[in-house]
């Protein structure tokens, strides 16, 4: 479908352009027109009125467990460690192909009305995902473990290097090139030595990407000084890790030599101030790490630990609690955080030519509309994404130049039956 959206204003990180007009074709934005060259309407399939509203990139949720939300609003207020085995292990082991499925709809769904275009995700039967991509139109960053984690409510693993092999095979570039697949190592404390090199070669020899979690808590670097005798980072670098394209989440508990090296060899960071905050893990150095030149993205996490997808409101807490703890408002500037959430995950991701509104590059956007109360008076749109705007003020999403949602009506999910299957599913999962 061929799409033109007139009457309105590009808000890009780092500029807005007002009185223009966007036109999409095959997918890519061909041409972005002021609003007094002529530009035949006629030639579109589909024309959109953005008057009084603005365009922005589509965000990127840099790390999630999409099916997670089977959990929301579950085992709260308690440690990660006690939260991670002695809830969520024993729950997730009463996982199916099918709960996947629906709970990672019900995300997804969630994910596109609040302006995310793009995710990465690490969980259970990531065939399940992968189909809700392929179905929904949204655009992902798919991990699969080398390792199997077993569902015995204790954690336990065996190797499945066969099985990543096999999913990145099958997945890798599929759908209109809207999936990407990595390898997902989920913690270096789970995994032992010779996993981590296997997980490092694969990903190698594939040519891909590692997504993993880091340093989430004081606890999960002194397993890893423990079992290594030394530290998370560490490790993984020994192990060759970092010798390919790495997002690596949360990274609260590191030192000044860590990140260093995460630098050093240009590791991707995604920042989950949401579920950090809840889990009580601790704040990542952002500002630090960004003064550093590392690529910061940000994330919600998997809804156990955050009950929402929503980026809108990771933007808003990440550049708030920064200032807040730093006693200085002048960190984390709104256009940092909203590159963090556009262009910033979009590379980490490993998705070119996204996360930007120009021509020439892909149509992943969302028409967010400024006709409300919070928003009024009109002002520094930057600004306002950050500080004002709601997830709920997203009004149509487009991704690949396809509409997933128009006026705020999904049009590649039934919302009633997602939400009706997952509570349903809930039912089983959790007495």
């Amino acid at each position: 479908m061929n799409i033109f959206i007139k009457n309105t204003s590009i808000v890009n990180w780092n500029e807005t352009v007002e009185n223009v007009s966007i036109a999409i074709k095959d997918g890519i934005i061909e041409r972005i027109a002021k609003d007094n060259e002529h530009v035949d309407e006629r030639k579109y399939d589909k024309v959109i009125d953005g008057k009084n509203k603005i365009v922005m990139p589509g965000l990127v949720n840099s790390h999630t467990h999409a099916g997670m939300t089977l959990f929301r609003n579950f085992a709260a207020d308690i440690p990660l460690e006690e939260w991670l085995f002695s809830k969520i292990f024993p729950v997730e082991a009463k996982l199916t192909n099918e709960a996947i499925y629906w709970g990672t709809m019900l995300g997804v769904a969630e994910m596109i009305k609040s302006g995310t275009t793009t995710f990465a995700d690490m969980y259970y039967y990531m065939d399940e995902v992968a189909k809700v991509v392929d179905s929904t139109g949204i655009r992902a960053n798919l991990s699969k473990s080398v390792l199997s984690l077993n569902k015995d409510g204790v954690g336990s693993v065996s190797r499945d290097l066969d099985g990543a092999y096999r999913y990145f095979s099958e997945w890798n570039g599929k759908c209109d090139k809207r999936i990407k697949v990595y390898i997902e190592i989920h913690s270096a404390y789970i995994y032992d030595r010779n996993s981590l090199k296997e997980a490092a070669k694969l990903a190698s020899d594939l040519n891909t990407g590692i997504h993993i979690h880091i340093a989430e808590t004081k606890e999960e670097q002194r397993i890893c000084k423990e079992k290594y005798g030394m530290d998370a980072v560490n490790i993984l670098d020994e192990c060759g890790v970092f010798e390919v394209p790495v997002i690596v989440a949360h990274c609260i508990h590191l030192d000044d030599d860590n990140i260093r090296l995460l630098k050093k060899k240009d590791v991707n960071v995604s920042h989950n101030i949401t579920s950090n905050l809840k889990l009580g893990s601790g704040i990542a150095r952002i500002p630090y790490m960004n003064d550093q030149g590392i690529n910061i993205t940000l994330g919600t996490d998997g809804c156990a630990s955050n009950d929402n997808l929503n980026m809108f409101e990771e933007m808003h807490l990440t550049s708030l609690v920064h200032k807040g703890i730093m006693n200085d408002p002048t960190v984390l500037k709104a256009r940092d955080v909203v590159k963090m959430a556009t262009v910033n995950g979009a590379k980490a991701l490993g998705f070119k030519n996204v996360g930007i509104i120009k021509e020439g590059n892909v149509a992943d956007l969302v028409i967010v509309d400024v006709d409300k109360i919070h928003n009024t008076p009109k002002g520094n749109y930057i600004l306002g994404i950050v500080y004002s705007m709601q997830a709920q003020d997203v009004d149509t999403v487009i991704v690949n130049g396809k509409i997933l949602m128009e006026n705020k009506q999904l049009l590649t999910i039934d919302e009633e039956m997602v939400k009706y299957k997952v509570s349903q599913l809930r039912k089983k999962l959790i007495v």
